[in-house]
């Protein structure tokens, strides 16, 4: 089976989908990573801002659009069928109770439209961010429009998400305490981004099946 641009294009946007709902349906657990604590769902979310920039150098601004309203779609589509499934009554048989399911899935929902949210719209900067870049450099220096569309990008989206799936949720969640949280989440990010830069080299020859400048 040969590897054209077009299958490896759909390869892509597949992988993209797939981290998406991932990056939702695990981001609930805050985990212990050594020397910071993050969602889960921080191993998966920086994929979304690689493909998308490896696909907007290939294919140009309203490819990378695409990739982000089909997204935005199976976003939506998922978070209907999840507030169904937490809404319908709970048979007897069930394996879990409904007081369980609730507690992961119904919990979710917030998370679920924050996410949305702040995918939607710090996509949507990071594509004309990037592009902005690609101008100003007249198509040279992947490294810079890669980092510096995403840094943004990145604090938009944490921004965003953290606001609408937290604030008021308790009193601790003020407006101090999740600044409070963003900063260092949005810090992690950020190093995120630098880290895959050669990921974004590889991926862009990969797909054009050329050499890219530097």
């Amino acid at each position: 089976m040969a590897w054209t641009m077009e299958r490896k294009t759909n390869f892509l946007l597949a992988l993209f989908i797939g981290c998406l709902v991932t990056a939702n349906l695990i981001g609930l657990k805050i985990a212990s990573f050594g020397i910071f604590e993050a969602s889960v769902g921080i191993l998966v979310f920086p994929v979304l801002f690689l493909i998308t920039d490896i696909i907007a150098e290939v294919h140009g601004k309203q490819k990378a659009k695409e990739f982000v309203y089909l997204g935005l779609v199976v976003l939506v589509f998922v978070f209907i069928i999840t507030a169904v499934a937490v809404f319908l009554p709970t048979a007897d048989r069930s394996f879990v109770s409904a007081a369980e399911y609730n507690a992961i899935f119904g919990t979710t929902l917030r998370i679920f439209v924050a996410s949305i949210l702040g995918f939607f719209l710090s996509q949507m900067h990071d594509i004309h961010a990037f592009h902005y870049w690609k101008e100003k450099t007249n198509g040279n220096h992947l490294w810079l429009r890669n980092n510096a569309s995403t840094i943004i990008s990145q604090f938009i989206d944490t921004t965003i998400f953290m606001f609408v799936a937290f604030y008021a949720l308790t009193p601790k969640f003020t407006v101090e305490y999740i600044f409070a949280l963003i900063i260092p989440y949005w810090i992690i990010k950020v190093l995120f981004a630098a880290f895959d830069t050669p990921f974004c080299y590889v991926g862009v020859k990969w797909l054009k099946g050329t050499s890219t400048k530097a």
